[in-house]
């Protein structure tokens, strides 16, 4: 609220000191009122008195009434209040006051103008205050919001999942699949590119299928998916080595399968590091379990590719 709003006593005294000696006659004082905005019917008993007994008109006494009246009439009087203060604070010319008034004329406006001032410092540090706690409710509230949501996609996607498990075509289900860890990838903050194709630049159609590409501490994951009945040997996971080794050790490889890795094939992995290939394996299991504990899938991923390149362990269960 601001000091306009209701003169606090200690500037309704000072403003009735300050008017009369602002206006050098008493009709000055009226026009002073009226110019504010001061209505005619406020000013008319003064303006008869000021006809009919002008010893009987005191400055002093008007002011005060008139400022008190004002001060009464709450939201009714701000724009009048307003007008007084503004014509007071911006008064300069002292030139046309009394000269026996000029002085403690311009120490009065001094004085309101600091009062008025203060008033004005103390409502914008309230305002800023009042400002940085909406902000910082807001804030909390999205947060709030935010993990809401970020949780209710979590809980759509292991709903998804776990829905794959009743479907019987398995083209279906495996494609499916794919379209599922994408958006598990997305809700946990992982950059992700759906599945795309490279065809050759000689009409030799397609030559590359990638199941899904995700970014992760600034590197590069081609990702294949398989949903096989049959635990997955060297045949199954060599087309993907061959795509991580294509692109000369400037990505890495996240293979997921539903079933297990046999060892041949997780030995060609741990080979294929000797040769620059970072290649992760993950079993679908993990990551349903990953899951269940509302686990973090950026750590897990960190776990898995830590150990492959320093325990040369492409398959770290347990992460």
């Amino acid at each position: 609220m601001d000091i306009s709003f209701h003169y606090p006593p200690e500037l309704l005294q000072v403003m009735i000191d300050t008017v009369p000696k602002l206006c050098k006659s008493k009709n000055d004082l009226l026009l002073f009122f009226q110019g504010a905005g001061v209505s005619k019917m406020e000013l008319a008993r003064y303006q008869e008195l000021l006809r009919s007994n002008k010893t009987a008109f005191n400055k002093y006494h008007v002011a005060r009434e008139l400022l008190t009246r004002m001060n009464e009439q709450g939201e009714h009087g701000l724009r009048v209040r307003r007008e007084l203060l503004k014509r007071v604070v911006e008064f300069d010319d002292f030139s046309v006051c009394w000269e026996n008034d000029r002085a403690a004329a311009r120490g009065l406006v001094a004085q309101i103008r600091d009062l008025v001032n203060v008033k004005d410092s103390f409502t914008r540090m309230r305002i800023e205050r009042d400002a940085e706690k909406r902000q910082r409710v807001e804030q909390q509230q999205a947060a709030v919001a935010e993990k809401i949501a970020r949780k209710a996609r979590r809980e759509k996607v292991k709903n998804d999942l776990y829905g794959l498990f009743g479907e019987p075509d398995a083209h279906k289900r495996g494609k499916a699949l794919e379209g599922v860890l994408n958006e598990l990838f997305a809700c946990h903050d992982v950059l992700v590119r759906q599945s795309f194709t490279i065809r050759g630049k000689c009409s030799e159609g397609v030559i590359e299928q990638i199941d899904g590409l995700i970014e992760l501490a600034g590197h590069s994951y081609l990702v294949e998916v398989k949903w096989w009945n049959a635990p997955l040997g060297v045949n199954e996971i060599a087309p993907h080595l061959v795509r991580v080794f294509g692109r000369g050790g400037q990505a890495r490889g996240l293979f997921v399968s539903y079933t297990a890795f046999t060892a041949p094939a997780i030995t060609e992995c741990r080979n294929a590091l000797a040769g620059g290939a970072v290649i992760v394996l993950a079993t679908l299991q993990e990551i349903v379990a990953l899951l269940e504990r509302d686990g973090d899938l950026q750590a897990w991923l960190k776990r898995k590719v830590d150990a492959a390149i320093i325990d040369k362990d492409p398959l770290l269960t347990g992460a």
